[in-house]
């Protein structure tokens, strides 16, 4: 038997049948990642292996540095490609029971349909074959989207962006759309205050606004989430190591905009005001809108200031907070309940043994307006994982509605991350296939379909309502 065979995870025949007449076939809903606009409205194609697999990948970066790799052959810019790819081939083998295992095969079976195990012994055979494949002009975006039946993709974007890539895209006839998130961490994090007065000139710019007050800077971000709406965003996204939660009034925000324009540095608290004030903010447009609040907290980011000042953010040096979460999210939240403005959220945090928290607070902001206002999201980041994604379910199983969970997402740099859909499906059909054959769920058809189909993809597709998706 081939490894990660036809049934690889499906323990039992309800699972086995329920992943393949069910979930395989589902379309995939990708409604938040870090794909790059530009390449998918230009229809990329990749040079080599080494490029599309390795490139800007921090998971397989932290275990080829753990594997011994020296950081010329990980992110060096004086190694070659084929160099690369035989350090992550000689590092494959040391992730056995890590997740990069299973990924990586997955990938290598149904992009190229290679069965080999990746090692130092297979590397020339596999690096030979794909890169054939990855020649041929047929290996492009616009054909993965319709071989895996992606209908809509939620990338990440800065308000000042353009979306003009996504405006060309969504023109092209492709079923897939892409749709653009709202994210708006630069307008409230001010840690580095030239940085952010450089950005806010920007905003200015992109604008056509004057910003000379608080008031002004509100107006030119809202502006440019009107502006979003009309590109099809339905989504906004905050990066956050917590959830801040400091009053801030129209006359303290006008005090502290002065002074961040001055060059000033902010007090903590200062800080923190501007981030609630502009949060609130935020939530209030996006409630008015109909759209989805993303709240992904819980990471420290850039624990190795030597390898940040070498590399910068997102290389592979980011780890889970520990910190109490639950006191300033409930007054964060509850702030906007009584002002009537909480949008539908999805709470990710990065370290699991804060799920029970997020899970149980958010049942109190379910107010039946909507199904499943309130989402635990999937396990993101450190917890992708099959421990990680089956203790998300199960805590969600257990004080909430496993039936109305949105389900899963990529949050991936690379377009050959898809099948990590597959990879939790499979994980789902097994989940509910052990506890119907343990007498735990009813051995019902019909249940048991909807509510594999509603994970996978229905209930995403109804949950975030974008335009023109089928």
């Amino acid at each position: 038997m081939s490894y990660l065979h036809e049934n690889f995870l499906l323990p039992n025949k309800t699972a086995q049948r329920l992943f393949h007449e069910v979930a395989k076939d589902q379309p995939i809903m990708d409604y938040h990642c870090h794909l790059s606009p530009e390449a998918i409205a230009n229809n990329a194609r990749f040079p080599d292996l080494a490029e599309v697999w390795l490139g800007g990948d921090h998971y397989k970066w932290r275990a080829m540095r753990a594997s011994g790799e020296p950081e010329t052959l990980v992110t060096g810019k004086d190694s070659s490609p084929k160099e690369k790819f035989d350090a992550w081939a000689r590092t494959v083998p040391q992730t056995v029971r890590n997740p990069l295992h299973h990924w990586t095969h997955l990938e290598l079976k149904r992009y190229f349909g290679i069965d080999e195990v990746l090692s130092p012994a297979t590397a020339d055979v596999i690096w030979e074959k794909a890169n054939a494949q990855l020649a041929e002009d047929s290996f492009n975006v616009h054909n993965i989207c319709k071989q895996y039946d992606i209908r809509a993709i939620g990338t990440t974007d800065d308000p000042i962006d353009t979306l003009e890539h996504h405006a060309a895209f969504n023109a092209s006839g492709n079923r897939t759309k892409m749709f653009p998130t709202y994210r708006p961490d630069k307008a409230m994090i001010t840690t580095n205050v030239k940085g952010w007065n450089e950005w806010t000139d920007q905003l200015a710019n992109v604008s056509g606004k004057s910003l000379d007050s608080a008031a002004d800077f509100i107006d030119a971000l809202k502006s440019r989430h009107d502006y979003f709406h009309e590109k099809g965003c339905r989504l906004t996204d905050h990066g956050l190591e917590a959830c801040p939660y400091a009053p801030c009034s129209d006359e303290q925000a006008e005090v502290i905009f002065k002074k961040l324009r001055a060059g000033e540095t902010l007090s903590s608290i200062e800080a923190e005001e501007w981030m609630t004030f502009i949060m609130e903010a935020v939530a209030r447009w996006n409630t008015e809108k109909g759209w989805t609040m993303q709240l992904h907290l819980g990471p420290i980011r850039n624990n190795n200031t030597k390898m940040f000042k070498q590399l910068g953010p997102d290389t592979g040096y980011d780890s889970m907070l520990d910190e109490p979460v639950a006191r300033k999210t409930v007054a964060f939240l509850d702030s906007l309940v009584t002002a009537d403005a909480l949008p539908k959220t999805i709470f990710y945090h990065i370290n699991p043994s804060f799920l029970y928290a997020f899970a149980t607070l958010m049942g109190s902001y379910q107010d039946g307006s909507v199904p499943g206002k309130m989402q635990l999201g999937s396990g993101w980041w450190h917890v992708d994982t099959l421990d990680g994604m089956r203790t998300q379910m199960e805590v969600l199983s257990s004080v909430g509605l496993f039936s109305r969970f949105v389900g899963m997402l990529t949050d991936s740099r690379s377009f050959l991350s898809f099948p990590r859909h597959e990879y939790f499906r499979r994980l789902v059909c097994s989940i509910v296939g052990t506890d119907v054959e343990a007498g735990l769920i009813p051995d019902d058809k019909d249940l048991l379909d909807k509510l594999v189909k509603g994970i996978c993809f229905d209930n995403a597709k109804n949950y975030f309502n974008f335009p023109g998706v089928e």
